[in-house]
């Protein structure tokens, strides 16, 4: 990065008043959207009034619109819907209701909104905006407001964030409240899983999602359900016969449990209906099996958000104040969207225009268009789910006699089965044979492998650790060894699922070429790790569902102080030398500090930490919670801090502290981390293919490989998914602490400090541009969204 930092400091909000508002439907996050707008506003120095009660509060006004505080906005951060209430407004669609409620923003001195909500609100909002001139003017007739009021107050500006859980809206990969809904709906699939294989039964599950068949197909994904019906991509003609020979082979294959998942506005390409009800009575009359519906209903938007959600919405408040702070009069109205893991600003009307176009060609029955103009996720999920749901029979599968194995190298990390599972089945479809390694790099050398089916990975994606086994033993002691298993077992190709050990493993094996040829084979990584600290990638496998038990763990300490007053909690989390887990588990969680390797810290540092709580225990919030990456300093140790922390605090606070140690790599993988394996695995496997093609010697009849680039790692870098050979990562590696020697999320650091109240620098460099809505090409869609 060449550019010159820009920083905030120079765009003060004195004398500005920020109202914000949900509207819609609630959204699990919005709480924190909402926080983060109201501390980031008073941060910059702005007024920031809460509109209770959307749309209709802003119309009713009085009471409806409050001036809040610092201290208006703690203990939400954890709490599910949207404390400052939603509702649906008759009155904001007419414009005598708009009249009203710009006379009420008026009143306050209101001109910048921050709006939260589905396409709806937004679009009201945008509406309100190009009136708003014309309405002062219609107040100032009306006498209601003075000439100086209509100068003064002339512009409105809009920022909108998206809370929806249906994940509907074009422009963003994530909307506000998704990644919850999927957590919801993943916790009713994996306790039916339980019951039904008891009983042998066919569940249909009715997800949410009128229009959109996100939460459908990303569930479906990421259960291995054997079918799925969303708006978007109707059956074909004669779907009930193709469904029910699938669901009756399963059965032959002794798979004890069918799982269908129907949105709730799934259509045929008739655009008629398709109701749960419909499948069940067809599987009940066809096969004769036992079913049963559940519809999942408003559980789906309940419950706490996840940590995935709360920071997405902290990023996207923070950003929508930085976005009002530099609106100006010419700037349309524009939406904080997700695109990879960048926050970026796109025009309302371009995002909004798109999202009616996909219902537009759904209504027309263009159902490939309406699947493209959804984005490259949504098309990447559909294309992933097509590959690995259903296997062709075997005389229609290519023959290509390249063996592929398999191998978990490394700690355990949810989601690593997920990975294995989507490996082996694209691998079965490419046509190759595949192999798995029990136990790592030893495991390889002693001979631990078995050809894998099909069928073997069934019901792998919900699974956590690593039923491969894995260990983090390195290959070079096992040179000889492993290249005579290679040679036995004629291995063509290595996909290595794990986190900093398999990458020094493959390090050595390529090292390792100019002695054995048998290493001399297209070998891919993928990173799986809790520790995030992986070069080469923004997000490993398992460090989402970490991050989880991390945020429910520091939910219920901070619950258990709500008894006792005047508490402060000292959390070490794992990480080794990499500070992730510890600095975006303290964003998700709403901590007041978190010691991280990466940023150094004194005691001049701790003593100012101890002081701002003390600070903080005077006001109505009294407790703390402080979080510490396991490695962070070598003496200033979690006890150190701890007794520090006691003492300083002595007659103010008392203190606890709290090892989360193993719990963080264990329990079931997160949607995210069940997805985000599925859908790598399958992209380095279709890369290992390639590669296999490129490197086959007809003449010698093997495959050779030596270059640097058949040995490379697949990560999510910014906003696409990229192969980088691992030669070329070297330079990239802090090989002493095991950590990227730059890494994304610093980024992100000055954000849990602000919100924390701390004074702070924050770079902006990268946000403030607006962009356009791209409409990708089908070729993009398979060159890296995730």
């Amino acid at each position: 990065m060449d550019h010159q930092p820009k920083f905030f400091e120079n765009l003060s909000g004195t004398g500005k008043a920020i109202g914000v508002l949900t509207s819609g439907g609630d959204a699990q996050g919005m709480n924190a959207a909402v926080r983060a707008v109201v501390r980031m506003g008073i941060y910059v120095k702005a007024k920031v009034y809460f509109v209770y009660e959307g749309y209709q509060g802003m119309v009713d006004g009085g009471d409806n619109i409050v001036e809040v505080s610092w201290e208006s906005v703690s203990s939400i951060l954890q709490v599910g819907g949207t404390v400052i209430g939603s509702a649906r407004c008759k009155s904001f669609r007419t414009r005598e209701g708009r009249l009203q409620a710009a006379y009420n923003l008026v009143q306050r001195g209101i001109t910048n909104l921050c709006v939260i909500g589905g396409d709806g609100s937004l679009t009201g909002a945008n509406l309100f905006r190009e009136e708003w001139s014309g309405l002062l003017e219609e107040l100032a007739q009306k006498g209601k407001i003075d000439e100086e009021a209509v100068k003064k107050y002339a512009y409105l500006n809009i920022v909108g964030m998206v809370g929806s859980i249906d994940n509907d809206f074009c422009g963003t990969d994530m909307t506000i409240g998704t990644d919850s809904a999927l957590h919801r709906i993943i916790e009713v699939v994996d306790a039916i899983m339980t019951t039904a294989q008891s009983h042998q039964r066919t569940f249909v599950l009715e997800v949410m999602g009128r229009h959109c068949g996100y939460l459908a197909l990303v569930s479906a994904l990421a259960c291995g359900a054997d079918w799925v019906f969303i708006p978007e991509y109707p059956p074909e003609e004669g779907w009930e016969d193709t469904m029910c020979v699938k669901l009756s082979e399963n059965r032959a294959r002794k798979k004890r449990l069918n799982i269908i998942i129907v949105a709730e506005g799934a259509i045929d390409c008739h655009n008629k209906p398709i109701t749960s009800e419909k499948v069940k009575d067809l599987v009940v009359q066809r096969l004769g099996f036992d079913t049963r519906v559940t519809i999942l209903g408003h559980v789906q938007r309940g419950g706490t958000p996840s940590a995935f959600d709360r920071i997405l919405a902290s990023r996207m408040g923070v950003e929508a104040v930085l976005a009002l702070l530099e609106a100006t009069p010419a700037t349309p109205a524009c939406v904080v969207s997700l695109s990879g893991n960048q926050a970026v600003r796109l025009p309302l009307m371009e995002c909004v225009q798109m999202t009616q176009e996909v219902q537009k060609a759904m209504d027309e029955g263009r159902f490939v268009e309406a699947v493209r103009l959804r984005g490259r996720s949504f098309e990447n999920n559909l294309n992933t789910y097509k590959l690995l749901s259903h296997k062709k029979p075997d005389a229609e599968l290519p023959k290509t006699n390249f063996n592929v194995a398999v191998l978990n190298v490394g700690a355990p990390a949810a989601g690593m089965n997920a990975a294995v599972r989507a490996a082996v089945r694209v691998g079965i479809t490419e046509g190759h044979k595949m192999f798995a390694v029990i136990d790592g790099f030893e495991g390889f050398a002693r001979g631990k492998i078995k050809e894998i089916s099909w069928g073997d990975v069934g019901g792998w994606t919900g699974q956590g650790g690593s039923i491969l086994g894995t260990k983090r033993t390195l290959p070079a002691k096992y040179l000889e060894k492993i290249a005579d298993q290679m040679r036995t077992n004629n291995i063509n190709a290595l996909m290595v699922i794990g986190g900093f050990e398999a990458y020094l493993g493959l390090l050595e094996l390529s090292a390792a070429r100019e002695k054995y040829d048998e290493f001399c084979v297209p070998m891919v990584m993928v990173p799986a790790t809790v520790s995030n600290n992986v070069p080469g990638s923004d997000f490993s496998i398992g460090a989402d569902t970490a991050l989880n038990t991390i945020t429910d763990t520091c939910d219920r300490i901070k619950q258990s102080a709500s008894g006792t007053k005047r508490r402060v909690f000292i959390i070490e989390t794992m990480g080794g030398f990499c500070g992730y887990l510890a600095n975006m588990g303290a964003l998700a969680a709403g901590a007041d500090a978190a010691y991280i390797f990466e940023e150094q810290f004194d005691i001049r540092e701790l003593q100012a930490n101890v002081e701002h709580l003390t600070e903080k225990m005077k006001t109505s919030i009294q407790r703390g919670l402080v979080l510490r990456n396991e490695n962070c300093n070598e003496n200033y140790t979690t006890d150190f801090i701890y007794q520090l922390y006691s003492e300083e605090g002595k007659g103010v606070f008392d203190c606890r502290k709290n090892v989360l140690g193993h719990m963080q790599q264990g329990g079931a993988p997160s949607p995210f981390d069940r997805n985000f394996g599925t859908k790598i695995s399958a992209k380095a496997m279709q890369w290992i293919s390639k590669k296999l093609k490129e490197t086959y010697r007809k003449g010698a009849g093997k495959v050779f490989a030596n270059t640097d680039d058949s040995v490379c790692l697949l990560g999510m870098r910014r906003r696409n998914l990229v192969f980088q050979p691992v030669a070329e990562l070297k330079t990239e590696t802090d090989f002493v602490h095991r950590i990227p020697k730059e890494q994304w999320w610093l980024k992100l650091r000055p954000l849990m400090k602000i919100l924390a109240k701390y004074k702070t620098s924050y770079d902006v460099s990268d946000s403030g541009q607006l962009e356009h809505v791209a409409i990708h090409s089908p070729k993009e869609a398979e060159t890296g969204a995730i």
